[in-house]
């Protein structure tokens, strides 16, 4: 997997400071007024040492560090990082400078009065100790470098990792809305165009009226259900004609009553979220057996859409009452239109489905684009 431009330039201007950092101290100290001079060599020895840690870098970003935070091969990974650790203590201990020993104690010279000074007792000579104060340092160095490449490179990892969750669930409700916008519905048109054709004979001005609502309803369907929000005032439209196209195959056992306002602020909503509660409503709340209802209500004020709905449960589709907060079945379903709205609106809105023994009732708010 390939690194993101922004965890390469942390790593450029890092190692550039580190390696603009003795050229400026040396600089520092020459214009001071002390007695140090500028010397290349100085800065030299020290890009030398930074150069051994940019080496053992490269080969951790690009090679070992992928294989955790991409591969998750722990076992390879902190075993070939072992062996790392290892070499590199091996050779730090081994590439210290040599310590001059210091010269041969010349014979005291003799004072005037003819005496020898006094000489220090000689110690024996200590052998360095394997490990060194600078050696442990420099390890300590190297382990931290270690894991700070490995923290940025998680962090960019679990970064992406969010864009993508993000960007899948985007397509996800892309595809939700695709399926909706063919889902209202193929046997809501079909049994409207068997409507229409039995409207031919008995009442033909009838039937061309059905035509047209017919029609609008599927202009608005292809050309506006794929956009993310739509003037208030068409999906207002399209539940009219929806309403009006399903009230063609009831009689008067059921008692459709919907509440739309006329006059609607210059807003925005998502398509074809309503028409989901609704069409739940007309496909589950009635009866042919018993009177039943189909009661819907829009109301705008202060920039915030109300919607309700409530409806009859027929008895085919009755379900345990405590069971609060399922969909009804059909359609999409309501815990996709919950998912739309969590990705649209967040913690914006406010969703309330009861669904008593004899009445299912849905609440939402949200707030208006």
């Amino acid at each position: 997997m390939k690194q993101s431009r922004h965890e390469n330039l942390i790593y450029l201007i890092v190692w550039g400071l580190l390696f603009v950092a003795p050229i400026l101290s040396l600089y520092v100290r020459s214009v001071s007024g002390s007695a140090v001079a500028f010397d290349w060599g100085e800065v030299f020895i020290v890009w030398r040492k930074f150069a051994v840690y940019l080496a053992l870098f490269l080969v951790h970003n690009f090679l070992l560090a992928p294989l955790l935070v991409h591969g998750h091969r722990r076992v390879a990974y902190f075993s070939i990082i072992a062996v790392l650790i290892v070499a590199f203590s091996v050779y730090q201990c081994n590439s210290r400078p040599d310590i001059k020993k210091p010269t041969e104690d010349r014979p005291p010279m003799e004072q005037a009065d003819g005496h020898r000074p006094h000489r220090m007792p000689r110690h024996k000579d200590v052998p360095p100790p394997i490990v060194g104060e600078r050696d442990i340092m420099a390890i300590v160095v190297f382990i931290l470098m270690l894991g700070a490449n490995l923290g940025i490179k998680g962090y960019f990892r679990s970064r992406e990792d969010r864009k993508r969750l993000i960007q899948l669930e985007h397509e996800n409700l892309e595809q939700q809305l695709e399926y909706l916008r063919y889902q209202i519905n193929p046997h809501f048109f079909m049994n409207t165009l068997n409507n229409i054709h039995a409207l031919v004979d008995i009442d033909p001005e009838k039937a061309k009226d059905t035509i047209v609502e017919l029609s609008k309803m599927m202009r608005f369907v292809l050309y506006e259900g794929n956009k993310q929000g739509v003037p208030l005032s068409r999906e207002m439209d399209f539940i009219r004609h929806y309403v009006t196209l399903m009230q063609l195959r009831y009689t008067d056992k059921v008692r459709i009553d919907i509440d739309l306002p006329t006059e609607v602020p210059d807003r925005q909503v998502p398509p074809l979220m309503l028409i989901t509660f609704i069409e739940n409503a007309f496909k589950h709340g009635v009866s042919y057996q018993h009177n039943s209802f189909i009661e819907a209500k829009v109301l705008v004020e202060h920039d915030k859409l109300h919607f309700s709905c409530r409806n009859s449960v027929a008895e085919t589709t009755k379900r345990p009452s405590d069971q609060t907060t399922t969909s009804q079945q059909g359609g999409v379903g309501l815990a996709n239109v919950r998912k739309r709205l969590n990705l649209l609106y967040g913690n914006r809105f406010s969703l309330t489905i009861h669904n008593d023994a004899n009445v299912y009732s849905v609440e939402l708010s949200l707030p208006l684009k």
